[in-house]
């Protein structure tokens, strides 16, 4: 069904009726995301909240599990059995919306910009690969007070 816009009052221009668009569209992109770090062992961690958690919490939560870059991750499909809400594997690009899962793949490094998840080649910094410090920062800064960070489990201090 389409639905008709109408002027938000009369006499009103293109202009006004586009920055009405915009406005709505900001406000339906303001929700918590949620970033949850673990190590290579988290995953009963993992398990643990997403059973606990509704389904409609309004927010949208991304996993980041601290991997061997060899090491190939069943969790988006241990992570469907976990929740209702659905599980994505993150891909390049991709949008986040509320009440969704989303699973970082191995051997890379994640960001999020104005909602959108960015899968950048995998850093070393000082010998080693920090993937959830990495997308927590970029979390902060992307969300602010919408940014929430979870630390399940950890090897060394990433995500500290």
């Amino acid at each position: 069904m389409i639905k008709e816009t109408k002027p938000a009052h009369p006499g009103a221009t293109k202009q006004d009726e586009d920055e009405n668009k915009r406005k709505m569209l900001t406000e339906a992109n303001i929700f918590p995301v949620v970033g949850i770090g673990a190590s290579a062992g988290g995953l009963s961690a993992f398990t643990k909240l997403l059973m606990a958690l509704p389904t409609n919490t309004g927010m949208a939560f991304v996993l980041v599990q601290h991997l061997d870059p060899k090491h190939v991750s069943l969790l988006p499909e241990l992570m469907t059995r976990a929740t209702t809400m659905p599980v994505r594997e993150i891909r390049d690009g991709m949008q986040i919306e509320p009440n969704y899962v989303y699973v970082m793949p191995p051997n890379y490094s994640l960001a999020l910009l104005h909602n959108v998840l960015h899968l950048m080649p995998r850093t070393d910094v000082r010998g080693g690969h920090l993937p959830i410090d990495d997308f927590l920062r970029s979390l902060a800064l992307d969300k602010q007070n919408n940014a929430i960070g979870v630390i399940l489990s950890g090897t060394a201090s990433d995500g500290t």
